[in-house]
């Protein structure tokens, strides 16, 4: 496949001298985290910062993943960028490409993913932590975004496999907060009906034992478009708790 470089910031990076394979894949900068070295190869990521834009550069060498589709391996980013562009198309609030390669090199497959930074915007997982110092208001808001960023979701029929509160980035607006999704790798197809919408929210409703029960069926609510005492909601309800029981007394 050609690489692919977005046209909103092809300007910047041609500025920069960044507009190419080669001279990403050279770029000196320091990781954020330690390399990822399972999969028989290695895949680390990097913070770029451009005339005051932030990035994050994703490298990665034979760092493979095997599938139905592709038993002879792919990159993992390659997946990624595939469901980011996905995403894209279908209107799902995500994190941005602006850049995505792969190279065969002397044996050595090389594949690079350039996002752009979510700077400004807080993963739910943070907000979680200073819950009790948040107001009413912003809680209700909070819950809103969520449950409308996966009603998207699902109602365009992906899943999104990871639907955790580190995944979710939201930003305060005047009237509430914008929510995104990061981290796509695992996004598939919505097979299941119902069973596959329990199992993608699920997580998010385990790993927020700060929500109430009230709040919870506030952000149903918003998921299911339906007042918070109808049946409906009072089925999902039911559903995730038992969902939720049964995962946590595995």
């Amino acid at each position: 496949m050609s690489d692919f470089l977005a046209a909103e910031d092809r300007a910047l990076l041609e500025r920069n001298g960044l507009a190419t394979f080669d001279a990403l894949w050279a770029k000196q900068l320091d990781a954020v985290d330690e390399p990822n070295t399972s999969r028989g190869g290695w895949s680390s990521v990097f913070r770029l910062e451009l005339d005051g834009h932030g990035y994050y550069l994703k490298r990665q060498s034979n760092y493979l993943t095997r599938s139905l589709h592709r038993p002879l391996g792919e990159p993992s980013f390659s997946r990624e960028f595939r469901n980011i562009s996905r995403y894209r198309k279908l209107g799902i609030p995500a994190l941005q490409a602006a850049f995505y390669g792969e190279r065969k090199v002397a044996g050595e497959h090389r594949a690079m993913l350039l996002t752009r930074a979510l700077d400004g915007w807080n993963d739910l997982d943070s907000l979680l932590e200073q819950w009790s110092s948040l107001s009413d208001a912003q809680h209700r808001a909070i819950l809103l975004a969520c449950g409308q960023l996966a009603r998207r979701l699902h109602s365009v029929g992906q899943v999104h496999g990871c639907f955790y509160p580190k995944h979710i980035f939201l930003q305060a607006t005047g009237d509430g907060y914008a929510a995104q999704l990061i981290d796509l790798e695992k996004t598939r197809p919505l097979l299941f009906g119902w069973r596959d919408r329990v199992k993608d929210l699920e997580p998010l409703l385990r790993r927020a034992p700060q929500w109430s029960d009230p709040q919870v069926r506030q952000l149903l609510a918003a998921y299911l478009e339906q007042p918070e005492d109808s049946e409906l909601l009072a089925t999902w309800f039911q559903r995730l708790g038992a969902r939720r029981s049964h995962k946590e007394n595995r």
